[in-house]
């Protein structure tokens, strides 16, 4: 047998290589959670979100109850075998639909960490990423009230009729795209306005520099409230 120093070397350099943190680093993904329910739907109900967090869609169709798929994602990346870490983390975020009324009202629990450096009262942060799908019956009336404290990430909503209201913190959104067929949009970030004689409806458009968040709205028949959410100045707020 005849050694070859340079082969052996090569063998070295491979292994050190494999052992780099970059390498590592690759098996660790975040942990993902995706989950579908139908739900009974009285007819011409009311869809009714509350607080809702991260990215919606909400799509009309002609069943007649409502289907709901949500895909919750950690922010975090974890190893294969911390991956049950993850899960419990998304365990604590829980959506739910009941029944009230004529209304399906769907409720978003979860955890809030306080931002560093400490704001406001209402400064906080989120560890996790969460979307939604919501198929409704076409003749349902939609009410969405979206809180999107730090949240950056893009919404898409389009419904026949009802409310679309929208809170939203920070700087204005990258681009703000909002039409009512027929009725009114109001908005607290600038933008152009376009009025149609008919259908009577409301166009705004807006964007900003420098942000990511995108705004792609739509509603038939119904409003669109878009509101900047108020934190107090942090030298206003009291520490007693």
């Amino acid at each position: 047998m005849h050694w070859k120093p340079a082969a052996f070397l090569t063998a070295v350099a491979l292994c050190v290589a494999g052992a780099l943190p970059g390498a590592v680093d690759q098996d660790k993904q975040p942990v993902q959670v995706t989950k579908t329910e139908t739900f009974s739907f009285p007819e011409g109900g009311t869809l009714r979100l509350g607080k809702s967090i991260g990215e919606v869609d909400i799509e009309g169709w002609d069943q007649p109850g409502v289907e709901i798929t949500t895909t919750k994602s950690t922010q975090d990346i974890y190893f294969p075998k911390d991956r049950e870490t993850g899960l419990k983390d998304l365990e604590r975020v829980q959506v739910s639909a009941k029944l009230v009324g004529d209304a399906l009202v769907v409720t978003t629990e979860y955890p809030r960490h306080r931002a560093f450096p400490w704001i406001s009262p209402v400064s906080d942060t989120n560890r996790f990423d969460l979307e939604y799908h919501i198929m409704v019956p076409r003749n349902a009336r939609i009410v969405v009230t979206h809180g999107a404290d730090d949240v950056k990430g893009n919404i898409d909503i389009s419904v026949t009729q009802g409310l679309i209201t929208l809170l939203l913190e920070g700087d204005a959104p990258r681009s703000i795209s909002a039409k009512a067929d027929l009725g009114t949009v109001e908005s607290d970030f600038a933008g152009s306005e376009t009025r149609r004689p008919w259908p009577l409806g409301h166009d705004v458009q807006g964007s900003a520099s420098g942000a990511s968040q995108s705004l792609n709205l739509k509603i038939r028949f119904g409003d669109i409230v878009i509101r900047k959410a108020f934190a107090p100045d942090a030298a206003a707020v009291s520490t007693r």
